[in-house]
């Protein structure tokens, strides 16, 4: 889920470049760390979003750290409380996958985790409306927050996998929205291979933006090079297919120490090389353009693989470059790492 200045997509509102002018001036010396050539295309550092089309408003802008909750496996997670202690307002909560027949769409479940989970608890996540963590969320918007619901991701197939019904992917993509009245939603995308998937998705996506102000993101794995060709044909024919797919999550692994180039900097060329495959997906022409439609995600493996020297280095790129958001995923960083994440706008 936000954004900022951003595009005109998504998430969570999330998620756009909240005060991307604040933050440019106060780490210009931070983002020198990154070698020159990670540097965005010639032109302003934080790039206008293009135009929203005529069925899909502008996004408002939003929070730079947008905060994921794996709603399975922190079933008790406070949202209005964590807002409160760290000062993240905007949340993706996951992940919605495909139940029942096919076209229900259900929570995963600490039972679909670890097989431990209680008959009462399991039963209690499976239900859209049910969901004890989303269920906060009208406490969190209390507060100016937000969040938005991830569909697929790693525990069950994206319905749209499984939906062959005519009618029945947009019902249910309406239905998720509905119960949590959600002004933006997140796709883990993991089916890129299936082209009548992929379809289905882009037309249930299209019908539901086509009724209501909708904003949606992708998130998918950042390579070395960019995206899988599977990946970046998929966003092509998503966007032909007339969906607004208004930010693109890259997912990117963060490599050892030990890597010969400087870990960043090859983080840096591989966003590069995403920015210019998604620009083309998406049929984008002026140079600027791709970089508000781009967030970015690292992946942690360990609690020391980000240092507070890297965050800033992070948040100072994202900045320059006007990216929607930030977020991380994976192992939990050391807290003042955290809190220079938190606090960044971007």
């Amino acid at each position: 889920m936000p954004r900022h200045k951003r595009e005109p997509g998504l998430l969570p509102r999330p998620l756009a470049v909240l005060a991307a002018l604040a933050l440019a001036a106060g780490t210009a010396a931070v983002v020198r760390l990154l070698p020159a050539d990670a540097t965005a295309p010639r032109g302003p550092a934080a790039a206008q979003p293009p135009a929203a089309p005529p069925e899909v408003p502008e996004a408002e802008p939003s929070a730079a750290f947008v905060a994921f909750v794996d709603t399975a496996r922190e079933p008790t997670f406070d949202l209005p409380g964590q807002a409160r202690r760290t000062g993240v307002r905007w949340y993706t909560l996951g992940h919605l996958v495909a139940g029942g027949d096919g076209c229900s769409p259900k929570w995963s479940s600490p039972l679909d985790l670890a097989g431990s989970a209680t008959p009462a608890r399991t039963a209690s996540l499976l239900d859209p409306g049910r969901n004890p963590v989303a269920n906060r969320i009208g406490r969190l918007r209390a507060m100016g927050g937000d969040a938005a619901p991830v569909f697929g991701g790693p525990d069950g197939p994206e319905l749209a996998a499984t939906c062959t019904r005519p009618g029945g992917l947009a019902a249910a993509y309406r239905r998720v929205v509905g119960a949590f009245g959600a002004g933006a939603v997140d796709f883990e995308v993991r089916d890129s291979a299936d082209r009548a998937a992929v379809l289905r998705r882009a037309r249930a996506i299209h019908a539901v933006q086509r009724e209501r102000r909708l904003r949606v993101s992708f998130t998918l794995p950042l390579r070395r090079g960019g995206l899988a060709a599977a990946d970046a044909a998929m966003l092509r024919a998503t966007h032909e297919a007339g969906a607004d797919v208004g930010t693109v999550n890259l997912l990117a692994p963060v490599e050892p120490r030990s890597t010969r180039g400087g870990r960043l900097g090859l983080l840096a060329e591989s966003v590069r090389a995403a920015a210019a495959q998604v620009a083309r997906a998406q049929g984008l022409t002026e140079p600027g353009e791709v970089w508000p439609r781009l967030a970015l995600t690292p992946v942690l493996a360990d609690a020391g693989d980000l240092s507070e020297r890297d965050a800033r280095t992070l948040a100072g790129y994202a900045a320059r470059h006007g990216l929607a958001w930030l977020s991380l995923r994976g192992v939990t960083p050391k807290p003042d790492v955290s809190r220079i994440l938190w606090r960044s706008p971007a």
